[in-house]
């Protein structure tokens, strides 16, 4: 169910149509200004279009969505995230070139669960565990220096 009354960003149709080939992410988030607000906040993401339905963020020139649980209403994923305290579970969304010591100090401003710092790791990244209000990790994370 729709709450919005702003006009829409675009046409959904039109949005749509426009993703063409590629990977994306749709995350099912309880408040779309919540998590809107942390990842620009602790990863410097842009914010393409946001409302209370929905959202349109970019990264390093991916983007990816934020529906509201509101908006699930009537679509069959609406089971799977009903009475889920944790979302995504399993899941790492990794953001390669994203500072990782800077979007945990700004997780840490934010006062968001940590659940690894950054660390050099074997795999030639130095990388974060960073969980966002609703439950998803996150791991930013750079190449180490050869």
């Amino acid at each position: 169910m729709k709450k919005s009354t702003s006009e829409p960003w675009m046409p959904a149709d039109e949005y749509g149509r426009s993703l063409k080939s590629g990977l994306s992410i749709n995350l099912l988030v309880r408040d779309v200004a919540v998590s809107t607000d942390f990842l620009q906040s602790v990863f410097g993401m842009t914010i393409v279009h946001a409302d209370e339905d929905f959202a349109v963020m970019r990264t390093n020139g991916s983007d990816f969505m934020l529906h509201a649980d509101h908006t699930y209403r009537d679509h069959p994923m609406s089971g799977v995230i009903a009475d889920v305290s944790a979302r995504g579970q399993g899941a790492e969304i990794r953001l390669y070139g994203i500072d990782p010591d800077a979007a945990e100090a700004a997780a840490r401003g934010a006062d968001a669960v940590i659940l690894a710092g950054a660390i050099d790791k074997p795999h030639g990244q130095r990388e974060a565990y960073i969980v966002d209000p609703d439950g998803y990790v996150w791991v930013p994370g750079v190449p180490l220096p050869e």
